[in-house]
């Protein structure tokens, strides 16, 4: 069985609420991030490939040129949502954000936002502004990076803050009507499975209506990735990745809607592991756990019990 019969995908959530296909097209809006700039904290979160790190003075490509691109490249699809994927998406005044969504927001395929961003970097000004978008009739996802609902495991990896301060703006997101989609990292250093189904449950309970997994990369110039090299960190095992998102999906109402369940990245940037450089691997074997436990919420309700 396909994953997209065990597992309510975006793609066909989409499909079913425009009639067609709606594709996502990244954008780069030269933005930076506090966690790297001496706001918070300098060196970034333990994960990020600080090194690769585009020039964010560099001069970028136009919003609309920048769409025209990604909609050349993708091709397969008469509408759109806008991404902007990099970085912090709301990381600067209210105005220049302003000028970016709405130069996005004119053109006549595009149908909404997507925000990425961090817990800490969403003011309220920046609520009622995507708020406002969603109530012209635009399709807005505010997408936000927790990581982990441990809070000592956010410590460890130097995010610069903990789940309260996520719980507090996806809370004030939802009350303005605003779709929030949670961005989950499966196989961080000090997290388990039992850690894994927590977070989980505790992101479930935010009212959180979007879900995205991803296993931990490694990749070349981040902070671990010298732990790696050293010996001092493993890469989780796709059958560890697998494990713990096949039960955290059970565990998610049918009604979330799954932007990811998975992600790949390219050498020589990906260290380890190595099974994540094949986009298919874990979407293939996610499929084939559910196939057997069962599909998407199936779950609830249930004590998680750590297998021995």
């Amino acid at each position: 069985m396909e994953l997209h019969h065990l597992v309510n995908t975006f793609g066909q959530d989409l499909q079913r609420r425009y009639g067609e296909k709606v594709h996502k097209l990244t954008l780069h809006g030269g933005f930076s991030c506090p966690n790297r700039d001496g706001t918070l904290g300098r060196g970034g979160c333990t994960f990020c490939n600080v090194a690769s790190f585009a020039d964010e003075t560099a001069q970028q490509l136009s919003v609309t040129a920048q769409l025209t691109q990604r909609a050349t490249e993708v091709n397969r699809a008469k509408r759109y949502l806008a991404y902007f994927q990099a970085y912090t998406s709301t990381y600067a005044e209210v105005e220049k954000l302003k000028a970016m969504y709405e130069e996005a927001l004119k053109s006549a395929d595009i149908v909404g936002l997507c925000v990425g961003t961090r817990p800490d970097c969403v003011p309220d000004a920046v609520l009622e502004l995507l708020a406002h978008y969603k109530d012209q009739g635009f399709e807005i996802w505010l997408e936000l990076g927790l990581q982990t609902a441990n809070d000592k495991t956010l410590q460890r990896i130097n995010r610069g803050h903990d789940f309260a301060c996520y719980d507090r703006i996806t809370r004030k997101a939802r009350a303005l009507g605003l779709n929030v989609c949670t961005h989950l990292i499966v196989g961080l250093p000090g997290d388990t499975r039992v850690d894994h189904i927590e977070t989980m449950d505790r992101v479930i309970g935010t009212g959180t209506e979007g879900i995205k997994l991803h296993p931990l990369h490694i990749v070349d110039g981040s902070i671990m990735a010298k732990a790696w090299r050293a010996g001092r960190l493993d890469a989780i095992s796709l059958q560890d990745y697998v494990e713990s998102a096949s039960e955290m999906i059970l565990r998610t109402p049918p009604n979330v809607v799954y932007h990811r369940v998975s992600a790949n990245a390219r050498k020589p940037t990906l260290l380890a592991p190595e099974w994540c450089e094949n986009r298919w691997l874990a979407m293939t074997e996610l499929g084939r756990a559910l196939n057997i436990k069962g599909a998407q919420g199936s779950a609830l309700g249930t004590p998680f019990v750590f297998p021995r």
